[in-house]
């Protein structure tokens, strides 16, 4: 299965401007024949912490946008958004998958960056989330989840490939790059990592995203500047990698 990261910049907290720009880049990933999609952290407004003012609904406009391009194109779209459902004191940073006929799966950050307040103006999601996609089983990450090894151990085993969705800066960006890489060594799976570039309030992104394979080698990456990435994933492959070295077998569990 081809697979696509549109690596954008993000208009600050202006929802219709990005809706506009991204709607083009899916449009090209379809065509260049990806059946996944997907787009940066909060691709709609940038991580910004005013939740109060950006919060949107259960399906509101964000997630209506991934539904709406999903069913057109008639691929997977995803791409994270502050979402807040009904009865919920904050919004969660929400990756949501959208399946080509529209339908929704919803991921919750589970590890709110703390650094940068989010913790204060987000909550904390409770569920790893893994769909099946066309064959591929894909379980979603967002940014500061990738810090967070045991997360994705205890995935594994479900999982071919991993989607890490982020607003990585500049500043830390071999963190990034150097962990998205041991992610997919550590679990013999795929990893597509997908940032942003630009600026957001005043902090500056140079992307770098990337699409690992696992034996850890990058099939496809990008630098600084807007882009799409494409790379061909196959669920076989990462059988084949874990019955030629067999690391998650012989993971022990100490008491």
């Amino acid at each position: 299965m081809r697979v696509a990261a549109v690596q954008s910049d993000i208009v600050w907290e202006d929802p219709p401007a990005n809706f506009a720009r991204l709607g083009p880049w899916i449009a090209a990933a379809a065509a260049a024949g990806a059946r996944l999609v997907a787009l940066p952290e909060m691709f709609g407004c940038g991580f910004s912490m005013a939740a109060e003012r950006i919060r949107e609904p259960l399906g509101g406009p964000s997630a209506s946008f991934l539904a709406e391009q999903a069913r057109r194109h008639g691929v997977w779209v995803a791409g994270s958004l502050p979402e807040q459902p009904e009865g919920e004191p904050r919004p969660f940073n929400t990756l949501v998958l959208a399946a080509p006929d529209g339908t929704l799966h919803r991921y919750r950050k589970i590890h709110p960056f703390s650094f940068a307040g989010e913790d204060r103006h987000y909550g904390a999601g409770r569920e790893h989330v893994t769909v099946e996609v066309e064959g591929l089983r894909l379980t979603l990450f967002v940014c500061y989840d990738l810090r967070f090894a045991d997360e994705f151990w205890a995935t594994a085993l479900r999982t071919d490939a991993y989607l890490v969705v982020a607003n990585w800066p500049e500043r830390r960006r071999h963190h990034w790059t150097g962990l998205l890489h041991a992610r997919a060594i550590e679990n013999q799976a795929y990893v597509i990592g997908v940032n942003r570039v630009g600026t957001g309030d005043g902090l500056p992104y140079v992307g770098d995203s990337r699409i690992v394979d696992p034996w850890g080698e990058a099939l496809a990456t990008a630098a600084g500047s807007e882009t799409l990435i494409l790379a061909e994933v196959d669920a076989a492959r990462v059988r084949e990698a874990r019955e030629a070295l067999p690391v998650l077998r012989d993971r022990r569990e100490l008491s």
